[in-house]
């Protein structure tokens, strides 16, 4: 059985996942932004089986490196990472928002929050090999425009959520290659369309799916040897968007990710 840190697990897809491996037998850390709401999910989940809870609001990126330093100290045995916690569209009529770093909110929580919890996290899961690491994406991903990679023109929250979910995707596939031989798998997948979440329905979307329909998906990926540098829709292979693949796309994010990440 694994120690499977979940993102965002207070809600939504997380929270199913959550009790889904609790009763498989896995340890399972849950994070969330609320403190209240996290312990009593850990608390619930511990009528199924092991359970932890930590708290961080991924829109600071301090607190996603505390989060990483409370994950190793208290669980060394860590081999499974699933970066779930996401902010989606946001309410139609919603403006361009900012994290507590000042960077662009859905390109912080979305890809910068991960990011940097997976890089503090990457000497512990390569001690615990094999080991795997879960991005939940999506399949709307539009690129990044470089030139502007934090928004400030001509702002549209549906563009930089799929924005956040391109540079996910991205980076996973430039991930795998530089985790090759280390016995750490990544891999990113669309869980399902428009799922009964808080996220979809702050967006005024009437739901396509359940959280069930989206959870075996990351179960899948989160339990499974998967090869690495994947992408799926579902429990299936598929493609991501085209410049995701492209190398030169790649490194020009990964600059872009450092110049972020040091401001």
């Amino acid at each position: 059985m694994s120690t499977i840190l979940i993102t965002g697990a207070t809600s939504g897809l997380g929270r199913h996942i959550a009790f889904e491996l609790a009763r498989s037998g896995h340890v399972v850390l849950v994070h969330g932004r609320d403190a209240g709401r996290t312990e009593r999910l850990a608390e619930e989940l511990r009528t199924e089986g092991d359970a932890e809870a930590f708290v961080a609001d991924l829109a600071s990126l301090s607190q996603v490196r505390e989060l990483a330093g409370h994950v190793t100290d208290a669980h060394p045995e860590l081999d499974v990472l699933v970066n779930n916690a996401g902010v989606g569209f946001g309410a139609p009529d919603a403006g361009r928002e900012l994290s507590a770093d000042g960077h662009e909110l859905r390109l912080a929580v979305n890809y910068l929050a991960p990011v940097v919890l997976t890089r503090a996290l990457l000497p512990v899961l390569r001690a615990n090999a094999p080991a795997r690491i879960v991005n939940v994406g999506s399949a709307g991903q539009e690129p990044l425009s470089f030139d502007d990679p934090e928004f400030t023109r001509r702002y549209s929250g549906v563009s930089a959520y799929c924005r956040s979910k391109f540079a996910l995707a991205a980076h996973t596939f430039a991930l795998a290659e530089e985790l090759n031989g280390t016995g750490v798998s990544v891999n990113v997948l669309h869980p399902a369309t428009y799922m009964d979440t808080g996220m979809v329905r702050e967006a005024d979307v009437t739901p396509w799916n359940t959280v069930a329909d989206g959870a075996a998906g990351v179960l899948a990926l989160a339990t499974r040897e998967s090869g690495s540098g994947r992408y799926f829709d579902g429990t299936s292979p598929a493609r991501a968007h085209e410049a995701a693949y492209d190398p030169g796309v790649r490194a020009r994010l990964a600059a872009v990710t450092d110049q972020l990440l040091r401001v």
